[in-house]
């Protein structure tokens, strides 16, 4: 790393003001301050509060806490692939073959993303904004394996620029930026975000043999909340949707994959345990409630835990400290709503099964006006308290 270091301690004047580079500062600014702690300090009068993290660090957290879903998507893409057309493969081949499928999304997701906000870094003057470092990586995930790239560079760019761009950047948006992606993917391209052929890949890859092609025999599979919508009891195990060795989105199947994430973001303290929590026992109140009062309530309370996207948006989405409430009462408050809102919409509308991203969406942009209310309130206290 010295030998990294040196390096651009060499270059760094080329990037500054008058340098022949001095254009593209932000570009090494942006890359110098991710690989090392910036030296630069705040430099206005008054009290400020200096840690050994700043806002990149924090959402390195975040990506570290991602890579167990990622990996274990990776590999579950390669499994329902052989598993679908009936042919057996090992660990390796089906890790292999859900990098080859995984992979792109991640780059065109990067490219675009990161692309848009150096452009747009670059035109204001400013340095270069960190926050799709996590959304980079959250949109590939959250969308089914067979999505083209074409349609996620066009979602992407939507979403950075309409959801982040236009309101300051990062820190400045009210709605979670690869949320906005999945919305803007659902209702334009419906026909690539359900159904029974979006979630198995119908390329087809002979690990031993080294053979490829398109596979001809059917690779669809419902899921567990597609299922849901038909009134159809599930037809996978309960350990199965724990473990996440079902059909759906790349990183949002395996419940024991999210949890080490969430123990993550819990340890590091990225993450609200109150919204996380709260979104939980408003899920599992709601679902319990309903199960048995209607034809489409047929699932268990748990069973709407571990299905579909409510762990990891609990987890990755509800606890987005940008988007979410920030006063300590409102993230129970906002948390909960997200649980009960989700499972109802689950429930009342079976042609839209899941109901974790809307729920998100419509929170974040109720979670100010939560804000509001909590701090108004605690203010009307303190001054009865205070005419007493």
């Amino acid at each position: 790393m010295s030998a990294l270091r040196n390096f651009l301690n060499k270059i760094k004047p080329s990037f500054q003001e008058g340098g022949k580079l001095h254009a593209f500062r932000s570009v090494f600014d942006g890359f110098e301050t991710f690989m090392y702690v910036p030296n630069d300090t705040a430099k206005a009068r008054g009290a400020h509060i200096h840690d050994a993290i700043d806002s990149k660090r924090i959402m390195s957290f975040v990506v570290i806490a991602l890579v167990p879903a990622l990996l274990f998507g990776m590999y579950n893409v390669g499994y329902q692939h052989y598993l679908a057309i009936g042919e057996e493969s090992g660990f390796w081949c089906n890790f292999l073959y859900g990098l080859a499928a995984v992979l792109p999304k991640i780059v065109v997701s990067y490219l675009v993303g990161l692309g848009i906000e150096f452009t747009v870094a670059q035109w204001k003057g400013e340095e270069i904004h960190e926050g799709f470092l996590v959304s980079g990586i959250l949109i590939p995930m959250i969308v089914p394996v067979n999505c083209p790239l074409w349609i996620i560079a066009v979602a992407t760019a939507f979403a950075v620029i309409f959801a982040k761009e236009v309101f300051g950047g990062t820190g400045m948006n009210i709605l979670n930026v690869a949320l906005v992606t999945r919305a803007f993917l659902f209702f334009s391209y419906p026909s690539t975000m359900s159904g029974d052929k979006v979630w198995v890949n119908g390329n087809y890859m002979d690990c031993i043999n080294g053979v490829s092609g398109t596979a001809t025999d059917a690779v669809t599979a419902a899921t567990p909340l597609g299922q849901l919508a038909t009134g159809d009891p599930i037809g996978y195990s309960f350990c199965d949707t724990v473990t996440g060795f079902i059909p759906g989105s790349i990183g949002e199947t395996s419940v024991i994959a999210i949890a080490i994430g969430a123990l993550i973001l819990l340890w590091s303290g990225v993450a609200s345990w109150k919204t996380m929590l709260s979104v939980f026992v408003g899920g599992i109140l709601t679902a319990f409630l309903f199960k048995g009062s209607i034809e489409s309530a047929n699932f268990s309370w748990f069973e709407h835990i571990t299905v579909g996207g409510f762990c990891f948006g609990a987890v990755f989405m509800a606890t987005d400290p940008v988007t979410s409430a920030r006063t300590e009462c409102g993230k129970w408050i906002y948390g909960f709503l997200i649980g009960v809102i989700a499972i109802i919409i689950r429930v009342l509308n079976p042609g839209y099964p899941e109901g974790m991203m809307l729920a998100i969406l419509l929170m974040n942009v109720f979670a100010p006006l939560i804000d509001y209310y909590v701090v108004k309130s605690n203010i009307n206290m303190r001054a009865k308290r205070a005419t007493k």
